[in-house]
């Protein structure tokens, strides 16, 4: 039997890259974005995904904005210069640990950041899923083009919806009786 296209909770983990104070600023679609990452925040909560958060140059770029970090207070982020979140202190090893081998992908931007982190993810052999409507970049056409870059690769590009109703697989769950209200 070969491996299933459809994505699963085992060995998954939530990555929110670099939604801080001076880049959330001038995003496109911001709000949007922002939502749905706490959509997918709440929904990770529901089904027990591990939430690793991350911060770009911190004292230059600001702290991860407010409401994503007032719902994962116990999160400490991996603070990096790097593009690539595996260039952050101790990203890496953290996905050896707890054998990571499906990264769900939100944040900033979709061409830097998040696509190097996606890329060198896939170079490690592990499956990436970046979410469209949750990531975002200063214009659409970077966002664009990140999102290209990353399909050629073998990165799976969804949405919100689509991944909370992936990642629950049958209605008649406890999880997705929690998850109804973020489906709405």
């Amino acid at each position: 039997m070969s491996k299933s296209r459809l994505l699963t909770r085992e060995n998954t983990t939530l990555l929110i890259i670099d939604v801080q104070e001076k880049l959330y600023a001038v995003m496109q679609n911001k709000e949007k974005m922002a939502e749905n990452i706490l959509k997918l925040i709440d929904f990770a909560k529901i089904v027990r995904l591990p939430i690793i958060l991350t911060e770009q140059y911190p004292k230059g770029l600001g702290r991860t904005i407010k409401q994503i970090k007032d719902k994962i207070p116990e999160i400490m982020p991996i603070e990096k210069t790097a593009f690539s979140c595996f260039g952050g202190k101790g990203f890496k090893e953290q996905l050896e640990k707890n054998k990571i081998s499906t990264l769900i992908i939100t944040g900033i931007e979709s061409h830097v950041c998040v696509n190097q982190t996606a890329l060198e993810a896939r170079d490690y052999d592990i499956r990436v899923c970046v979410i469209s409507d949750a990531i975002s970049s200063r214009t659409l056409e970077n966002w664009q083009v990140g999102l290209e870059r990353m399909r050629d690769n073998g990165v799976i590009i969804s949405s919100t919806e689509m991944l909370i109703y992936e990642l629950l697989k049958d209605a008649q769950t406890r999880e997705f009786k929690e998850s109804q209200s973020l489906l709405k």
